[in-house]
């Protein structure tokens, strides 16, 4: 199944993924509520999903298309080079997680990946991936609580991080004031000493 507010994008992908002989298009969905109901009607092996679609993110959608059709297998398909963003998905439960210019093969591969339950990322956003930092839990921080404490302390805006995690703002305001009440810090100064001596960004 494919969801992507663009109809010339799935039809391309339509076209490319049904030259292969054991790979069938049951149903495409434009944006993301369709995607959840079309998700739950046809239950396909493998759903390619976009993030960023009319009516809300595809992120945003995951768990809803994980309870209406819990075998089915989600490939990312985006622009959102950002390897936060990829990370979120993963976290979410997606197999996959291409970028919109990778080669079609790319994208064939990680349709046949998902289908047997494995993860499949494009390689160039793994190996910066890998070359990132692990982002550990600080104390008693949650994975969520200490993304946003490194992204604070890499000097982004509410907004910016609401934005890269795919978040309301008033959420990431939420989660900064829990931090910032666990670790009795005030200031972002102290944030960003606190972030650095836990190794959760560079100098």
């Amino acid at each position: 199944m494919l969801a992507d507010d663009h109809a010339v994008v799935r039809a391309a992908l339509r076209m490319l993924l049904e030259t292969e002989e054991d790979i069938v298009v049951v149903a495409e969905a434009n944006d993301a509520a369709s995607a959840i109901r079309y998700a739950g009607g046809h239950h396909p092996d493998v759903l390619i999903l976009d993030i960023s679609m009319p009516g809300g993110s595809g992120l945003d959608a995951i768990p809803e298309i994980r309870t209406s059709s819990p075998d089915t297998k989600i490939v990312m398909l985006t622009m959102q080079e950002e390897t936060s963003s990829a990370r979120a998905a993963l976290q979410a439960g997606v197999l996959g997680y291409i970028l919109k210019g990778a080669a079609s093969e790319e994208l064939v591969k990680a349709v046949r990946f998902a289908s047997k339950g494995k993860t499949y990322l494009q390689p160039e956003l793994g190996a910066r991936m890998a070359a990132e930092p692990d982002v550990v839990a600080a104390d008693d921080l949650s994975d969520r609580e200490t993304e946003v404490l490194r992204l604070i302390a890499l000097g982004h805006t509410n907004n910016e991080i609401a934005d890269s995690l795919f978040l309301s703002v008033r959420t990431v305001e939420s989660h900064r004031a829990h931090i910032q009440q666990k670790l009795g810090l005030t200031s972002r100064s102290e944030l960003v000493r606190y972030a650095i001596d836990r190794g959760l960004i560079e100098v």
